[in-house]
């Protein structure tokens, strides 16, 4: 398969090497890629007006089973990153907000994930950058809507 084009391949070999670093990444700021994913989430509802997720709408963006993200979100309102308003349980809103240390966390992390992230960082100029953004929205969403 080396010498074959099988980007899908190219794609999980890559993604390997890109999570190694993203854990190395998010450690730095006391956080992992999932609760990192979590709090931005909240943060980006906090700055849309938008209602607070449900367990299962957090599981389909940080991409974790529902049950997991329940032990996440216990583990980050444990740790004073999230405050619960209410019961919350399978299905229904969690009615998580970011507390104060959340947001710092947060501001901690984002600028080693944009770093990271940067197109010098990766290899690409800003406009191969874009396009693999894009190319990589495409292949996910695609692939994602013939799981349906």
């Amino acid at each position: 398969m080396p010498d074959e084009d099988v980007p899908l391949w190219e794609l999980i070999r890559t993604a390997h090497v890109v999570a190694r670093g993203f854990h190395r990444v998010f450690a730095r700021a006391g956080l992992t890629a999932t609760g990192f994913g979590v709090l931005a989430e909240l943060a980006d509802r906090e700055r849309t007006g938008g209602p607070p997720p449900s367990q299962a709408e957090l599981a389909r963006i940080v991409l974790l089973r529902p049950q997991s993200v329940g032990e996440l979100v216990t583990d980050l309102v444990a740790r004073g990153l999230v405050r619960r308003d209410g019961p919350g349980g399978r299905g229904r809103r969690a009615g998580l907000e970011l507390t104060d240390d959340g947001r710092a966390a947060l501001e901690r992390a984002r600028p080693l994930v944009q770093g990271f992230s940067a197109p010098e960082a990766i290899g690409l100029d800003a406009g191969r950058t874009a396009e693999l953004t894009a190319m990589l929205r495409t292949v996910r969403e695609t692939l994602a809507a013939a799981e349906d």
